[in-house]
């Protein structure tokens, strides 16, 4: 008989006074017992218990340390590195090989947060061989633990291939950022009688094998509504406070990104602004002379 895992967020992972709810520590808190990976199971714990769970990009070394210091107990490298990293106008150009390149620096950095990828447009829609080779890739060569790809019934046979060669799956639906031209933009999913479709996809995901489902731009009632219909979580992003757990792309989260946001954004920090004045003070000590000081030279 296998043995089960312990609760998640409980005693001997890490003592309880220095835990948050997630299960990671405090920042500035040291663990009593060294910490483990969190796994799925801990996630499917945490819906059964009620208790909710946040989800962010990580997309290098730094980030993914940061978050994990934070709590956070799952990062994404999300193909939304296209646009956030890679400077491109939306997530459809960026390649595997780019995406294995990021996943890298975030697995390689991370000891605790579960690592899931997005597997980029155009490498798992052909068929369930292709989505389990680049899957594959992602596991093997880049270190990820799970990989996630979007679409309802129509990706049903690539979820299947995927869990049933060990690969981990976390379903996207709603809006769906790669077929944002065949959706005419970004468009909020699941309106009227869409619901009862968005609900048919989600439980033939989770029939699939999925472990969990992202819900973009979906309505509130609605993505509450698949929540309840669901054994697994369901991990909200513009779709409200009924799902089992949040994401974010941390640039927008942190305020690096300027522009007008979407909607279903929280900014939580000035990152842009503490750059933008530490880069002047920089550039003003140099043009000055007070840098580099005495103390940093040889």
């Amino acid at each position: 008989m296998s043995e089960q895992p312990a609760p998640y967020g409980t005693p001997p992972a890490i003592s309880a006074d220095a835990s948050t709810a997630s299960g990671l520590p405090e920042p500035g808190t040291a663990p009593a017992t060294p910490l483990a990976r969190v796994r799925i199971p801990h996630l499917q714990q945490m819906k059964d218990r009620g208790e909710r769970w946040a989800m962010l990009t990580a997309y290098d070394m730094y980030t993914a340390q940061v978050f994990e210091e934070a709590g956070i107990p799952v990062l994404l490298v999300g193909d939304s590195a296209s646009n956030n990293v890679l400077g491109n106008e939306s997530s459809l150009p960026v390649t595997v090989d780019e995406m294995i390149m990021l996943t890298r620096g975030v697995s390689r950095a991370a000891r605790r947060a579960l690592i899931v990828v997005d597997l980029p447009f155009g490498s798992y829609q052909a068929s369930p061989e292709q989505a389990f080779l680049t899957a594959a890739r992602f596991l093997k060569e880049a270190g990820a633990h799970a990989v996630k790809l979007e679409g309802g019934v129509e990706v049903v046979p690539q979820v299947e291939k995927l869990v049933h060669s060990g690969v981990p799956v976390m379903a996207h639906i709603g809006f769906t950022p790669q077929s944002e031209h065949q959706l005419g933009g970004y468009r909020v999913q699941g309106r009227g009688d869409d619901g009862a479709r968005l609900i048919a996809d989600a439980r033939a995901l989770e029939a699939a094998g999925a472990f969990a489902v992202v819900l973009e731009m979906v309505p509130a009632t609605v993505a509450a509504e698949v929540t309840a219909a669901l054994r697994i979580p369901t991990v909200g992003i513009g779709a409200g406070a009924g799902c089992d757990a949040q994401v974010l792309v941390w640039q927008d989260m942190a305020g690096l990104r300027a522009g007008r946001m979407p909607r279903f954004v929280k900014q939580y920090a000035d990152v842009r602004g503490a750059l933008v004045d530490a880069a002047r003070a920089y550039a003003a000590d140099v043009a000055s002379g007070a840098f580099p000081g005495p103390e940093h030279q040889f």
